[in-house]
Protein backbone atom coordinates (compact mmCIF):
# COMPACT_ATOMS: atom_id res chain seq x y z
CA UNK A 1 0.00 0.00 0.00
CA UNK A 2 1.39 3.19 -0.27
CA UNK A 3 2.60 5.39 2.81
CA UNK A 4 1.51 8.35 4.06
CA UNK A 5 -2.12 6.33 3.65
CA UNK A 6 -5.03 8.07 6.02
CA UNK A 7 -7.07 6.73 8.36
CA UNK A 8 -4.30 3.52 9.77
CA UNK A 9 -3.48 2.18 6.29
CA UNK A 10 0.47 3.49 6.36
CA UNK A 11 1.56 0.11 7.43
CA UNK A 12 3.06 -2.65 4.44
CA UNK A 13 3.60 -6.04 4.80
CA UNK A 14 6.93 -6.66 6.99
CA UNK A 15 9.98 -7.11 5.76
CA UNK A 16 8.86 -5.71 1.59
CA UNK A 17 8.96 -3.15 -0.56
CA UNK A 18 5.52 -2.42 -1.96
CA UNK A 19 6.72 -1.90 -5.19
CA UNK A 20 7.79 -5.63 -5.94
CA UNK A 21 5.24 -6.95 -3.78
CA UNK A 22 2.54 -9.18 -5.09
CA UNK A 23 -0.99 -7.25 -4.62
CA UNK A 24 -4.33 -8.49 -4.31
CA UNK A 25 -7.85 -7.08 -4.63
CA UNK A 26 -11.02 -8.81 -3.12
CA UNK A 27 -14.32 -8.32 -3.11
CA UNK A 28 -15.99 -8.51 0.50
CA UNK A 29 -19.44 -8.92 1.48
CA UNK A 30 -20.59 -8.03 5.22
CA UNK A 31 -23.82 -7.61 7.38
CA UNK A 32 -22.36 -4.04 9.14
CA UNK A 33 -24.74 -4.28 12.08
CA UNK A 34 -22.29 -5.18 14.84
CA UNK A 35 -19.52 -3.44 13.71
CA UNK A 36 -18.11 0.08 13.85
CA UNK A 37 -18.00 0.18 10.37
CA UNK A 38 -14.86 -0.58 7.82
CA UNK A 39 -12.35 1.56 9.40
CA UNK A 40 -9.89 0.06 12.08
CA UNK A 41 -10.52 2.59 14.94
CA UNK A 42 -9.02 2.81 18.75
CA UNK A 43 -11.65 0.89 20.03
CA UNK A 44 -15.17 -1.71 18.34
CA UNK A 45 -14.99 -3.89 16.12
CA UNK A 46 -13.92 -2.49 12.16
CA UNK A 47 -14.16 -4.95 8.78
CA UNK A 48 -10.83 -3.53 7.97
CA UNK A 49 -9.17 -4.66 11.20
CA UNK A 50 -10.96 -8.40 10.76
CA UNK A 51 -9.15 -8.63 7.43
CA UNK A 52 -6.31 -7.27 8.47
CA UNK A 53 -5.97 -9.42 11.73
CA UNK A 54 -6.88 -12.76 9.28
CA UNK A 55 -4.42 -11.64 7.32
CA UNK A 56 -2.07 -11.91 10.52
CA UNK A 57 -2.40 -15.38 10.22
CA UNK A 58 -0.67 -15.85 6.50
CA UNK A 59 2.98 -15.44 8.83
CA UNK A 60 4.12 -12.21 6.76
CA UNK A 61 3.32 -9.76 10.09
CA UNK A 62 0.84 -6.74 9.67
CA UNK A 63 -0.52 -6.14 6.46
CA UNK A 64 -2.10 -2.67 5.36
CA UNK A 65 -5.75 -3.48 3.90
CA UNK A 66 -6.95 -0.47 1.56
CA UNK A 67 -10.73 -0.65 1.11
CA UNK A 68 -12.74 1.22 -1.29
CA UNK A 69 -15.44 3.00 0.88
CA UNK A 70 -14.87 3.71 4.25
CA UNK A 71 -18.26 2.54 5.16
CA UNK A 72 -19.95 3.73 8.86
CA UNK A 73 -21.22 2.02 11.66
CA UNK A 74 -24.15 -0.59 10.86
CA UNK A 75 -23.85 0.15 6.87
CA UNK A 76 -23.53 -3.23 4.87
CA UNK A 77 -21.68 -4.00 1.90
CA UNK A 78 -22.54 -6.22 -1.41
CA UNK A 79 -19.36 -5.96 -3.01
CA UNK A 80 -16.38 -3.89 -0.81
CA UNK A 81 -13.18 -3.86 -2.74
CA UNK A 82 -10.14 -4.00 -1.28
CA UNK A 83 -6.22 -4.11 -1.38
CA UNK A 84 -2.87 -5.36 0.22
CA UNK A 85 0.23 -6.89 -0.62
CA UNK A 86 1.82 -9.94 0.52
CA UNK A 87 5.35 -10.25 0.46
CA UNK A 88 4.45 -13.74 -1.23
CA UNK A 89 2.44 -14.83 -4.06
CA UNK A 90 -0.38 -17.26 -3.07
CA UNK A 91 -3.13 -18.53 -5.17
CA UNK A 92 -6.38 -16.36 -5.60
CA UNK A 93 -8.70 -19.08 -4.43
CA UNK A 94 -6.55 -19.48 -1.48
CA UNK A 95 -6.70 -16.37 -0.32
CA UNK A 96 -10.55 -16.56 -0.47
CA UNK A 97 -10.23 -19.93 1.54
CA UNK A 98 -8.18 -18.48 4.28
CA UNK A 99 -9.61 -15.56 4.96
CA UNK A 100 -13.22 -16.87 5.21
CA UNK A 101 -11.70 -19.45 7.22
CA UNK A 102 -10.71 -16.96 9.90
CA UNK A 103 -13.56 -14.06 9.24
CA UNK A 104 -16.88 -14.57 11.59
CA UNK A 105 -19.83 -15.70 8.58
CA UNK A 106 -20.81 -11.87 8.89
CA UNK A 107 -17.76 -11.02 6.35
CA UNK A 108 -17.49 -13.10 3.57
CA UNK A 109 -14.36 -12.69 0.83
CA UNK A 110 -16.33 -13.55 -2.46
CA UNK A 111 -13.49 -13.16 -4.35
CA UNK A 112 -9.86 -12.34 -5.26
CA UNK A 113 -7.38 -11.51 -7.71
CA UNK A 114 -3.94 -10.34 -8.47
CA UNK A 115 -3.33 -6.82 -9.78
CA UNK A 116 -0.57 -4.85 -10.56
CA UNK A 117 1.45 -3.08 -7.78
CA UNK A 118 0.22 0.11 -8.38
CA UNK A 119 -3.50 -0.67 -7.74
CA UNK A 120 -5.14 0.58 -5.00
CA UNK A 121 -8.33 0.02 -3.69
CA UNK A 122 -9.69 3.29 -2.82
CA UNK A 123 -7.58 5.85 -4.84
CA UNK A 124 -8.27 3.97 -8.25
CA UNK A 125 -11.88 3.98 -7.53
CA UNK A 126 -13.99 6.34 -10.18
CA UNK A 127 -17.56 5.07 -9.70
CA UNK A 128 -19.00 3.84 -6.33
CA UNK A 129 -23.16 2.41 -6.36
CA UNK A 130 -24.66 2.67 -2.76
CA UNK A 131 -28.24 1.45 -2.32
CA UNK A 132 -30.77 2.96 0.56
CA UNK A 133 -34.01 0.36 1.40
CA UNK A 134 -37.18 2.25 2.92
CA UNK A 135 -39.62 -0.24 4.80
CA UNK A 136 -43.12 2.10 4.01
CA UNK A 137 -45.23 -0.73 5.53
CA UNK A 138 -47.54 -0.33 9.08
CA UNK A 139 -45.68 -3.86 10.44
CA UNK A 140 -41.64 -4.13 9.87
CA UNK A 141 -41.43 -7.21 9.02
CA UNK A 142 -38.59 -8.99 11.43
CA UNK A 143 -36.58 -10.24 8.44
CA UNK A 144 -35.82 -6.63 7.40
CA UNK A 145 -35.64 -5.11 10.56
CA UNK A 146 -31.29 -4.93 10.17
CA UNK A 147 -31.79 -3.97 6.42
CA UNK A 148 -34.22 -1.23 5.87
CA UNK A 149 -35.46 2.14 7.30
CA UNK A 150 -38.90 1.62 8.86
CA UNK A 151 -41.20 4.42 7.72
CA UNK A 152 -44.79 3.67 8.10
CA UNK A 153 -47.79 6.01 6.82
CA UNK A 154 -48.16 6.56 3.03
CA UNK A 155 -45.08 8.24 0.82
CA UNK A 156 -45.49 10.12 -2.51
CA UNK A 157 -42.96 7.45 -4.27
CA UNK A 158 -43.76 9.71 -7.24
CA UNK A 159 -42.50 12.80 -5.74
CA UNK A 160 -39.99 11.64 -4.42
CA UNK A 161 -38.64 9.95 -7.67
CA UNK A 162 -38.94 13.63 -9.00
CA UNK A 163 -36.78 14.52 -5.93
CA UNK A 164 -34.13 11.75 -6.41
CA UNK A 165 -33.63 13.09 -10.61
CA UNK A 166 -32.69 16.46 -9.36
CA UNK A 167 -29.58 15.52 -7.55
CA UNK A 168 -28.10 14.19 -10.94
CA UNK A 169 -25.27 15.57 -12.20
CA UNK A 170 -22.15 17.99 -10.30
CA UNK A 171 -23.24 19.85 -7.74
CA UNK A 172 -22.29 20.76 -4.38
CA UNK A 173 -23.29 18.65 -2.16
CA UNK A 174 -22.07 20.53 1.16
CA UNK A 175 -25.55 20.35 2.41
CA UNK A 176 -25.79 16.76 2.35
CA UNK A 177 -22.40 16.32 4.07
CA UNK A 178 -22.61 15.86 8.42
CA UNK A 179 -20.22 18.02 10.00
CA UNK A 180 -16.67 17.47 10.75
CA UNK A 181 -15.77 15.99 7.37
CA UNK A 182 -12.23 17.54 5.83
CA UNK A 183 -12.99 16.61 2.01
CA UNK A 184 -10.95 19.09 -0.16
CA UNK A 185 -14.13 19.69 -2.17
CA UNK A 186 -17.58 19.03 -1.75
CA UNK A 187 -18.55 18.64 -5.14
CA UNK A 188 -19.48 15.71 -6.57
CA UNK A 189 -21.18 14.01 -10.23
CA UNK A 190 -23.93 12.13 -9.37
CA UNK A 191 -24.52 9.31 -12.39
CA UNK A 192 -28.18 8.24 -11.45
CA UNK A 193 -30.08 8.80 -8.38
CA UNK A 194 -33.41 6.81 -8.72
CA UNK A 195 -36.29 5.44 -6.88
CA UNK A 196 -37.91 1.96 -7.51
CA UNK A 197 -41.08 0.53 -5.17
CA UNK A 198 -41.72 -2.84 -4.88
CA UNK A 199 -44.56 -2.97 -2.50
CA UNK A 200 -43.71 -1.67 0.69
CA UNK A 201 -40.07 -1.75 0.01
CA UNK A 202 -38.26 1.74 -1.27
CA UNK A 203 -35.32 1.09 -2.61
CA UNK A 204 -32.98 4.31 -3.58
CA UNK A 205 -29.79 4.02 -5.65
CA UNK A 206 -27.38 6.28 -6.49
CA UNK A 207 -24.08 6.35 -8.50
CA UNK A 208 -21.67 8.73 -8.36
CA UNK A 209 -17.34 9.59 -9.00
CA UNK A 210 -17.52 9.65 -4.95
CA UNK A 211 -19.71 10.57 -1.96
CA UNK A 212 -19.23 12.85 1.59
CA UNK A 213 -19.68 11.71 4.89
CA UNK A 214 -23.44 10.19 5.22
CA UNK A 215 -24.23 11.99 2.09
CA UNK A 216 -26.89 8.85 0.72
CA UNK A 217 -28.49 8.82 4.25
CA UNK A 218 -28.84 12.89 3.82
CA UNK A 219 -30.06 12.69 0.36
CA UNK A 220 -32.75 9.19 1.66
CA UNK A 221 -33.65 11.16 4.20
CA UNK A 222 -34.82 14.29 2.54
CA UNK A 223 -36.29 11.74 -0.20
CA UNK A 224 -38.28 10.79 2.89
CA UNK A 225 -39.37 14.26 3.42
CA UNK A 226 -40.98 15.25 0.30
CA UNK A 227 -42.65 11.67 0.29
CA UNK A 228 -44.69 12.84 3.60
CA UNK A 229 -45.45 15.71 2.11
CA UNK A 230 -43.66 18.26 4.34
CA UNK A 231 -41.43 19.53 1.07
CA UNK A 232 -42.49 19.44 -2.60
CA UNK A 233 -39.90 18.18 -5.06
CA UNK A 234 -38.10 21.32 -5.96
CA UNK A 235 -36.86 21.51 -2.26
CA UNK A 236 -33.96 19.62 -3.34
CA UNK A 237 -32.52 22.06 -5.52
CA UNK A 238 -32.99 24.92 -3.17
CA UNK A 239 -31.19 22.48 -0.67
CA UNK A 240 -28.32 22.40 -2.89
CA UNK A 241 -28.00 25.60 -3.70
CA UNK A 242 -28.00 26.57 0.29
CA UNK A 243 -24.78 24.82 0.90
CA UNK A 244 -26.06 24.33 4.72
CA UNK A 245 -26.89 21.10 6.38
CA UNK A 246 -29.76 22.26 8.51
CA UNK A 247 -31.59 22.60 4.87
CA UNK A 248 -32.18 19.44 4.31
CA UNK A 249 -33.75 16.74 6.40
CA UNK A 250 -32.53 13.87 8.67
CA UNK A 251 -30.03 11.41 8.27
CA UNK A 252 -31.12 8.39 7.82
CA UNK A 253 -30.45 5.23 10.02
CA UNK A 254 -27.22 3.23 8.74
CA UNK A 255 -29.24 -0.24 8.59
CA UNK A 256 -30.99 0.55 5.27
CA UNK A 257 -27.47 1.27 3.55
CA UNK A 258 -25.54 -0.75 1.17
CA UNK A 259 -22.57 -0.33 -0.85
CA UNK A 260 -23.16 -2.00 -3.81
CA UNK A 261 -20.40 -1.65 -6.35
CA UNK A 262 -16.57 0.13 -6.78
CA UNK A 263 -15.89 0.78 -10.14
CA UNK A 264 -12.69 1.43 -11.68
CA UNK A 265 -11.10 2.84 -15.05
CA UNK A 266 -11.31 -0.91 -16.79
CA UNK A 267 -14.25 -2.15 -16.01
CA UNK A 268 -15.56 1.43 -17.21
CA UNK A 269 -13.96 1.31 -20.36
CA UNK A 270 -15.40 -2.10 -21.20
CA UNK A 271 -18.50 -1.00 -20.78
CA UNK A 272 -18.05 1.89 -23.52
Amino acid sequence: MRAGDAGGETRLASGGDVASLPTYKIIVAYDGTDYIGWQRQATGTSIQGLIEDALREFGDGDIAVSGAGRTDAGVHALAQVASFALVRAIAPDAVVRALNAKLPDAVRVTAAEEVPASFHARFDARRKTYRYRIWNGDVLPPFERRYAWHVPGRLDVEAMREAAALVEGEHDFAAFQSAGSDVATTTRHVYASTLVADGALLVYETIADGFLRHMVRALAGSLVEVGRGREAADWITRVLDSRERRAAGRTAPAQGLFLVRVDYPDALAAER
